[in-house]
């Protein structure tokens, strides 16, 4: 039998109380925890600064360097250009006479590189070129792997005793007699329909 509590409007059942305190207490504790986790970040700034997403490194354009600009000859035709420096990044109808070679690499934790070369042509033919200072294929190499933290790289030598416990590892096993050959099969089978049957 239910019974109605004056202070719920809703029937329950006789001997349990409403659950409007538990839900109250919920809700109290939830606004508590969000507090205390907007409090925290308020007092420690560090937290954020130490954990950081991963970003990936982001290489665009063509990679110019000091040997391939000293290449260019002034009266060199668009293939020959195109040869050394490869496709342009960028053409545009507007300027038809114009290439212009634009690299930029991105890497977190470091200082973004970006480098842009412009040949100028006249009638098909390299006039000049203006680029800003481009590095050796040497340094170009060494800033890709700079502020990257490698780890202790182990001896690539082995010890005598290494090189035999290597061995004795991976000795061959003698070779196994083959088996005897099974019983030949028969060469000759019986026909799969009977002659003279209709199909």
């Amino acid at each position: 039998m239910l019974q109605h509590s004056p202070d719920c409007a809703s029937p329950t059942p006789r001997g349990q109380r409403p659950y409007r305190p538990v839900a109250l207490l919920c809700a109290v504790a939830s606004l508590v925890a969000l507090s205390a986790c907007s409090s925290v970040t308020s007092r420690l700034p560090g937290i954020s600064s130490v954990v950081t997403p991963y970003k990936i490194d982001i290489l665009q354009g063509n990679v110019v360097t000091r040997e391939q600009a000293a290449a260019l000859q002034p009266g060199m035709g668009r293939d020959q250009v195109r040869d050394i420096l490869g496709s342009p990044l960028l053409t545009s109808v507007f300027h038809a006479d114009r290439w212009d070679y634009v690299f930029t690499f991105r890497r977190q934790g470091q200082a973004p590189q970006q480098r842009r070369l412009t040949a100028f042509f006249k009638a098909n033919v390299l006039e000049r070129f203006e680029a800003d200072e481009l590095p050796s294929e040497a340094e170009f190499v060494a800033s890709l792997d700079a502020g990257r933290r490698f780890g202790k790289v182990p001896p690539l030598q082995a010890t005598e005793a290494q090189l035999k416990a290597f061995d004795e590892r991976n000795k061959t096993p003698a070779p196994v007699e083959p088996a005897a050959p099974a019983a030949t099969p028969a060469a000759s089978y019986p026909p799969l329909e009977t002659p003279g049957t209709a199909r």
